[in-house]
């Protein structure tokens, strides 16, 4: 899925599967919470309207939703520093902060130390090396 120039992919899980009473007993209801991380160019109501569809025949219940944040490479502050850390923009899986920022057309971009394909997992860290280099790049765009 194409967003301003980066790839963004999109997935659908279930998270959280709950149901029945005793393990000799066929469940009469089962309920499966679906995550669905959909790229910043759908709003919360198209994802909506899509998980609906594809599921279209079993109950839906919204219990969440949080808007993508657009990348907004193209303005001038994003963009400056963009050139400032030297490296390729690359789409951001999952929601932060920085869609907050977006929603009010204010430019912001993730950016810190660590691989945001190893968050949340067993083998998550980030090395010293990498944090201060970080600190070494912030510093260069702010002075």
């Amino acid at each position: 899925m194409g967003v301003e120039g980066l790839d963004f992919r999109e997935s659908l899980n279930a998270v959280l599967i709950s149901g029945g009473t005793a393990g000799n007993v066929i469940p009469d209801r089962t309920v499966i919470e679906v995550n669905y991380r959909f790229a910043p160019d759908k709003s919360p109501d198209q994802a909506e309207a899509y998980v609906r569809d594809l599921l279209s025949g079993f109950d839906v219940v919204r219990t969440d939703a949080a808007a993508g944040a657009r990348p907004g490479l193209n303005h001038p502050a994003a963009a400056a520093f963009v050139s400032a850390v030297g490296a390729e923009p690359k789409p951001k899986y999952g929601w932060t902060d920085v869609a907050r920022f977006s929603e009010l057309g204010i430019p912001a971009v993730n950016f810190g130390p660590g691989d945001p394909l190893l968050a949340h997992s067993d083998d998550e860290h980030v090395s010293a090396d990498a944090i201060r280099e970080c600190l070494k790049v912030l510093k260069a765009w702010l002075a």
